[in-house]
């Protein structure tokens, strides 16, 4: 029987395991099929998912799984057919989009923008006291594999944490608890997946609740965040954020957040550090290796009939 064949980004293809058991070759992308995409089994997205490689998808007669290294799906679901399982990647990015988040949480609380923009011009200048994190109270919404890294992060910082999740749960907050925790909370980190729940969740009457002075970060996606809503409180100096995602995206020229005093923005690098290749190579060896072994596979999007992760063969 002939092995499965695993098309692969290119940037894979010399970090990852051979498998006797699997054909691995490289992606060739759109412009360069050889019509081999119906005999693809298991497809490992380029990073970022671009459409031509979504547009394949729908060819591929034979794909077991579909593999997104990216931990939001919202841009690649539509393209994938129901039956076909996909997985995507929160522990891939987990440390490095809470160590965004923390980048954007202690540049926005320690005057460090202020800092930066003296010394481009040359200024000894002072801009006055820093906020600071230690003894703040900090709300994690979006209790994954991101959320928890956060808060390890955290610990050391002497600050209360509250975590939010979709449920609730011993330790954990569920969202519907959200509007009566934000005005005891001097930071709020976003944290959540977009779906069709969570557009808009935080919207103009949650940031309402929030107290004055008190800082948003939104790592997630950026509607997840009403823009308009966010820049009516930053304009006002009410509330501060930190967005390493906005809406649009990306922001466009001339876009008021982009002067908006307290606002300091980060273009969408959540995940995106120099050894990104190697430790997406670790997390895909993982997943074939467990294909190979019959094992299920980590972080199945909960879709119709795959939610334990178990690759089952095609009907």
């Amino acid at each position: 029987m002939t092995a499965p064949l695993v098309w692969l980004p290119a940037d894979l293809i010399t970090r990852v395991r051979s498998y006797t058991a699997l054909r691995i070759e490289t992606y060739p992308g759109p412009q360069g099929l050889r019509r081999q995409e119906s005999n693809v089994e298991i497809f490992v997205l380029p990073h970022p998912a671009d459409a031509g490689s979504l547009d394949l998808v729908s060819t591929m007669r034979r794909l077991k799984f579909l593999q997104a290294l990216s931990s939001g799906v919202d841009h690649v679901i539509a393209a994938v057919p129901e039956h076909v399982p996909l997985f995507n990647a929160p522990s891939l990015h987990a440390r490095a989009t809470a160590e965004t988040a923390m980048s954007l949480l202690l540049a926005s609380l320690n005057n460090v923008p202020a800092w930066s923009e003296a010394q481009r011009r040359g200024v000894w200048s002072d801009p006055g006291p820093r906020v600071g994190l230690v003894g703040k109270t900090v709300a994690i919404l979006g209790f994954g594999a991101v959320g928890q890294a956060l808060a390890g992060m955290l610990a050391g910082f002497d600050v209360r944490v509250l975590p939010v999740a979709r449920r609730s749960r011993p330790g954990v907050h569920g969202v519907v608890d959200l509007p009566e925790l934000v005005g005891g909370v001097d930071v709020l980190v976003v944290l959540v997946p977009l779906s069709h729940e969570t557009r808009g969740l935080v919207d103009q009457d949650l940031l309402g609740r929030m107290k004055d002075g008190s800082l948003l970060i939104n790592v997630a996606r950026g509607p997840v965040v009403d823009s308009d809503a966010l820049l009516a409180e930053v304009s006002s100096g009410r509330l501060r954020a930190g967005l390493d995602v906005v809406d649009p995206e990306p922001l466009p020229d001339g876009h008021p957040l982009w002067a908006c005093p307290g606002v300091l923005i980060s273009p969408h690098v959540g995940g995106n550090t120099r050894d990104f290749w190697d430790r997406a190579a670790a997390f895909v060896d993982e997943q074939l290796e467990r294909f190979v072994l019959g094992s299920p596979l980590r972080h199945p999007v909960e879709r119709t009939g795959q939610r334990d992760g178990q690759v089952r063969p095609l009907a």
